[in-house]
């Protein structure tokens, strides 16, 4: 049996697309003690890890007073509040662990240009539509197996009470 098919899993629309390279702020909830606060960690997309399924995770990398700081977010997590793309990077490679060898301009990964960050910005607006449009589907028929339930829970008692008893 595979995870995917024990946990439904709901898609955090607070999460656009995203790929390695682009440089993102994840706003991410944390609690300490009794108090509640966001921490927002801006850095580049170094990973996407585990695909779609519920142990899908991504690392974000960013440097801080000339040491690397990585940080691992659970895609599917309920504690990400939002995150925003604040570049498209255009790389060639999945995984960017070369990165952590660079440093200073060395690091800097080249922006997709005008044309192509617009088709991105489009192809995520048709997903998000996409997504919408897949839930409302969902629960048009959530509904109609609901009512097709009650109409058959009616007739069910109907029909046995009828029946003469031999």
């Amino acid at each position: 049996m595979n995870a995917a098919e024990i946990y439904k899993l709901e898609a955090n629309s607070r999460i656009p697309q995203f790929s390695a390279g682009d440089t993102v702020r994840v706003n991410f909830r944390i609690r300490e003690g009794e108090r509640e606060r966001i921490q927002a960690f801006q850095g580049v997309v170094i990973r996407l890890n585990h695909g779609k399924g519920p142990a899908a995770n991504f690392t974000v990398r960013r440097m801080t007073a000339g040491i690397g700081i990585e940080r691992i977010f659970p895609l599917h997590s309920p504690l990400i509040e939002s995150l925003e793309i604040t570049r498209y990077g255009s790389v060639r490679r999945a995984k960017l662990y070369y990165l952590r060898g660079l440093q200073g301009r060395a690091a800097r990964i080249k922006e997709l240009n005008p044309a192509q960050r617009r088709r991105a910005a489009e192809a995520q607006a048709a997903a998000a539509a996409r997504r919408e449009e897949a839930a409302r589907a969902a629960a048009e028929a959530e509904a109609q197996a609901a009512a097709a339930q009650e109409t058959a829970d009616a007739d069910a008692p109907a029909a046995g009470a009828a029946e003469p008893a031999d």
